[in-house]
């Protein structure tokens, strides 16, 4: 079945009584409906990244899951987003108006910890998707760029792969950068022991 998506602008609620069960996932950019069509190896990132955290969440028995799929409702109202990976609390959602029906979060506080793996649109990732997490006080966001295909002004000179953590301080996000050895230090899973090679760099088989 081909999905026709609307050719107007649309908000939020239109854009998720639209949304079809295809299966597929989209997300909402300036009122524009867009599929998320990642490659492969962006598939790979994020489910190695799935697995490290759940396991932490396994090993200290934290009321924490990662959906599949979890749409998020940002400020902007033209904007819907479907992270690449998302820990939720789920002491929170019973609060959230939309997770019953729709598996969408309103409330940054809902969220422990997002990921964006970046592609081409490494733009959304670093500025757009940046700017509204933080207006929605997400405690902490991880962009990661295991193809250095960000701007200088985000990921320096020479362009290596990275992961940049930021962390919600004062209502801001204060952000560290880790490369090759570096271990990356996350505030909502202190004791996580995994390097930023290990997660930007795919094994060989």
């Amino acid at each position: 079945m081909t999905v026709q998506a609307p050719q107007k602008a649309l908000s939020f609620d239109e854009f998720l009584a639209w949304y079809p069960e295809d299966g597929k996932q989209y997300e909402l950019l300036d009122g524009e409906i867009r599929e998320v069509r990642p490659i492969g190896e962006h598939e790979e990132i994020g489910g190695l990244i799935t697995r490290c955290l759940d396991r932490e969440i396994e090993r200290l028995n934290l009321p924490y899951i990662i959906p599949k799929t979890c749409c998020v409702k940002p400020l902007a109202p033209t904007e819907g987003y479907v992270p690449d990976v998302i820990v939720l609390d789920r002491r929170a959602l019973r609060l959230e108006p939309l997770w019953r029906e729709a598996s969408t979060i309103t409330q940054g506080k809902s969220a422990k910890l997002v990921v964006e793996v970046v592609s081409t649109n490494w733009h959304n990732d670093y500025a757009r998707k940046l700017e509204e997490y933080e207006l929605l006080e997400m405690p902490e966001y991880w962009i990661v760029d295991y193809r250095a295909l960000g701007g200088r002004r985000y990921i320096g000179t020479p362009k290596n792969p990275v992961v940049t953590v930021y962390c919600l301080e004062n209502n801001e996000y204060v952000m560290e950068q880790f490369r090759g050895q570096d271990v990356i230090q996350s505030r909502v899973f202190s004791e996580l022991k995994i390097t930023a090679e290990s997660i930007l760099t795919l094994p060989e088989f």
